[in-house]
């Protein structure tokens, strides 16, 4: 005989998934606690069109084209639905319903569940954000920045700093600074047999004991306070680069903060902003984001050609989906001529953790035909992509 209770709790589940329309089908009427989660999904996910053009009398709850309304809904789905569920429905919402508007009001900010994409939609509406509503936006960006540094700071910092320690070798190491494997490896040609027991030495190739004469020692070098290395960071801010636009803030940020990398971080879309001077406060850094417009890699490449002093020390790390705006040829004439300067460049279609959106895949190709692989980075492998890159060593590039 069947579990009655697992059968209720199916049919429950499918109430709540499939909306009134299922009543009939699964005989069942949501009450209490389940009456209210039917609620707010019914709001969004009611079949309406959005709640401020739909004609009167047509289906769906909607959410009301007002701050208060929209205001109680996020409050309610942060009771009912746990933190990654309400992300998911508050983007929806921003899709669906027009949210996006009413996100200018600091009574909804102060309900939302902050998150990378809320950012990101945030920062779009920068240019239409009232002076009432920017502090309250600032408040809910710095939380989010702060929760990402918690999580990314440490791990990048230990990566990186081992990457310089390694990438500063030096053929007068100190003792506690030998790479006795290298070391040992570049002396072979200057193996000795040690004498035999009777005093007669081995014959040459003969098996036995005998020692490495190291005439070149090879070992690290220490950072300390010198600047060993260059990172420029290129960041597409058109509209679809939001996330990448957040993490990189962030990552440019803790890079700054190295004493041993000089960090220049330069956003474009069709014009090019050096926001280098702001890397201090990655909040500061957002806002002055542009998010939206078109794309222009080759302007962007160029002013970052022009401010490369040492190319073999310097990583440019381009952060787009490559659909250029402007001149394809010469993006990928500068790319090349960096490269054979010396400059280690690395492409990102994103830095995020969606993985790889559309992008441009003949650009990919190009550059992919110049040594540059192009592919997507979530921001937990994006400390081990830059250590390859410090190290000029092959890039971890994931397998898609």
């Amino acid at each position: 005989m069947p579990d009655r209770t697992s059968e209720d709790e199916r049919l429950r589940r499918w109430r709540l998934v499939l909306g009134s329309d299922s009543a009939e089908s699964t005989g069942h009427t949501p009450e209490g606690r389940d009456a209210a989660m039917d609620r707010t999904l019914t709001a969004l996910y009611g079949g309406g069109k959005n709640p401020v053009t739909r004609s009167p009398g047509e289906r769906g709850a909607g959410l009301g084209a007002s701050a208060p309304a929209a205001a109680r809904w996020l409050g309610d789905i942060r009771t009912y639905f746990p933190a990654p569920v309400v992300q998911v429905m508050q983007r929806d919402a921003i899709e669906r319903l027009g949210l996006a508007a009413l996100l200018l009001e600091p009574e909804l900010l102060d309900a939302v569940e902050a998150d990378v994409h809320l950012v990101g939609t945030l920062l779009s509406l920068g240019g239409a954000m009232p002076e009432t509503t920017r502090e309250t936006a600032r408040a809910v960006v710095r939380k989010v920045v702060a929760d990402l540094e918690k999580r990314l700071a440490g791990h990048t910092r230990a990566t990186l700093t081992g990457a310089l320690d390694r990438s500063a070798r030096t053929g007068r190491p100190r003792h506690r600074d030998i790479d006795w494997n290298r070391t040992v490896r570049a002396n072979l040609k200057n193996w000795v047999p040690l004498p035999a027991a009777d005093g007669a030495a081995l014959p040459s190739g003969g098996a036995g004991a005998g020692t490495v004469v190291p005439e070149r020692l090879i070992g690290y070098g220490r950072v300390g306070r010198a600047v060993r290395k260059e990172v420029v960071l290129c960041v597409d801010q058109s509209g679809s680069m939001a996330a990448s636009v957040v993490h990189a803030a962030v990552f440019g940020a803790v890079l700054a903060s190295m004493r041993s990398l000089d960090t220049r971080l330069i956003v474009f879309d069709t014009a090019v902003v050096d926001l280098t001077d702001r890397l201090d406060d990655p909040v500061d850094v957002l806002f002055g984001t542009r998010l939206g417009g078109g794309t222009d890699i080759n302007r962007a490449l160029t002013y970052c050609q022009a401010r490369i002093t040492r190319p073999f020390d310097t990583v440019v790390v381009l952060i787009s989906d490559l659909y250029e705006g402007g001149i394809r040829d010469r993006m990928l004439q500068r790319v090349a001529a960096m490269r054979d300067a010396g400059v280690e460049f690395v492409a990102l279609l994103a830095l995020s953790d969606e993985g790889a959106p559309a992008y441009d895949r003949d650009h990919a190709a190009a550059l992919a035909a110049l040594g540059v692989p192009a592919f997507a980075c979530t921001p937990d492998l994006f400390p081990e992509v830059m250590a390859a890159a410090l190290e000029k060593r092959p890039l971890p590039v994931p397998e898609r």
